[in-house]
């Protein structure tokens, strides 16, 4: 006899789960522009190459895309508070730079939490049980 499926409402909706990781994806892009402009290609092909781990169904990945969007945010306030003394010292304008850049940060780090939602948690297995010895 074959193993049966669970119900339809047992599983997550692989549509929505697309749905549910476009922040990543966007988040991801946009550290990548910000990589790219300042021509650094390692962070670049790092920030590139995490994109596919979306796909990995594993805790593990997940795990390292919540790591890499925390840095990725940490990065953003590094570069709100030097490009903001670079104005202050110039005598310009920053505080329209400020809010943008943390703007941008909080919705890098607010991408990481999307990992603590329950459908992204059960798509990824996090929490799941796992039989002894694995």
């Amino acid at each position: 006899m074959a193993p049966s499926r669970p119900p339809p409402a047992a599983r997550p909706e692989p549509d929505l789960n697309a749905l549910r990781l476009t922040p990543v994806v966007l988040v991801l892009g946009i550290l990548a522009a910000h990589f790219y402009r300042n021509a650094a290609w390692i962070p670049f092909g790092v920030t590139i190459a995490l994109l596919p781990l979306l796909f990995i169904r594993a805790p593990w990945a997940a795990r390292v895309l919540q790591a890499a969007l925390l840095a990725g945010a940490v990065e953003w306030i590094r570069t709100a508070a030097a490009l903001v003394a670079i104005r202050q010292s110039m005598g310009q304008p920053y505080t329209r730079l400020a809010l943008i850049l943390g703007a941008v940060a909080l919705a890098t780090g607010l991408a990481a939490l999307l990992f603590q939602w329950k459908p992204v948690r059960e798509r990824f297995g996090i929490g799941a049980a796992r039989p002894p010895g694995d």
